[in-house]
């Protein structure tokens, strides 16, 4: 296993990844992806049982589906430096022809890609049908998702909710990103979510809370709790409150940078903020 500064090397480094993605293009979702770059950095390098070689049936291992797509540049960096494919094909972020999408697709066959995911809503119910399948196939391996709190806005998420409880999916842990921001505003302006915990809790879902969000001893420590409580006839759910733009000061804590891209002398600070670990691409 890695060491808690290895990881957190890595975790500097995916946030260049993400920056310089974006900016090459001069388009993408910079604020989401920095605000989740622990979680993914914890999930593909300790939290997840993988197998060295990708296939499409992901049979014998865990699997992980992203709902909330649009964050596809810190998707696509952590499975690059976890050897999905070569870190260089990040230069072909969001070109045409490219494998890399601004959205995550399928008909390009890259490696660590199960589903398309752009449509806002759908993950938990593709999820759910994974998880299914594993008990079907009697593979007691585990499925993950990541929805934005915003997306919770969506109603067909909590149809997928009530189905997961009543049908006792326990071998799926969903985590909500809640940094309170979404395209338009804040989730308090745009669409109150209210009680999330309580919401889930009165659909029959087990939940942990993971307050630092952007701490990867507590998301280590919060996602093995989720783990431990797998198994026992109800879906579980991850609340992790995170910040958007978490390690960029002027990208923190704004709507602002949801789905815009620095300019040059903004991508210097960015990086200068964020100093080189393992090697750009």
């Amino acid at each position: 296993m890695p060491t808690i500064k290895e990881l957190n090397d890595l975790v500097i480094q995916v946030r260049r990844d993400i920056l310089r993605q974006v900016h090459k293009v001069n388009s993408g979702h910079p604020g989401g992806s920095l605000g989740c770059t622990e979680f993914f950095v914890a999930l593909y390098q300790e939290l997840m049982d993988r197998k060295k070689e990708f296939d499409m049936d992901g049979k014998g291992e865990d699997l992980f589906f992203l709902s909330n797509g649009h964050i596809s540049p810190v998707f696509y960096s952590v499975l690059a430096r976890s050897g999905y494919f070569p870190v260089e094909e990040l230069n072909t972020f969001r070109l045409l022809d490219s494998r890399l999408q601004g959205h995550p697709t399928t008909h390009e066959g890259l490696p660590g890609i199960r589903v398309a995911s752009g449509s806002l809503g759908q993950g938990i119910s593709v999820a759910i049908g994974a998880a299914e399948t594993k008990k079907l196939n009697k593979d007691s391996h585990l499925i993950y998702t990541l929805c934005g709190d915003g997306e919770l806005q969506e109603g067909q998420n909590w149809e997928a909710i009530m189905y997961a409880a009543g049908n006792n999916i326990d071998n799926l842990i969903v985590t909500i990103d809640l940094n309170g921001q979404q395209i338009d505003g804040s989730t308090q302006n745009v669409l109150p979510l209210g009680n999330v915990k309580e919401k889930f809790e009165a659909f029959g879902w087990e939940v942990v809370i993971i307050n630092k969000g952007n701490d990867l001893e507590s998301i280590l420590d919060g996602m093995k709790t989720a783990k431990k409580k797998t198994g026992n006839g109800k879906p579980i759910c991850v609340l992790l409150h995170t910040v958007m733009g978490h390690g960029v000061d002027f990208m923190m804590h704004t709507h602002a940078w949801h789905g815009k891209a620095p300019n040059d002398e903004q991508l210097e600070n960015a990086l200068a903020q964020n100093p080189e670990t393992l090697g750009d691409y």
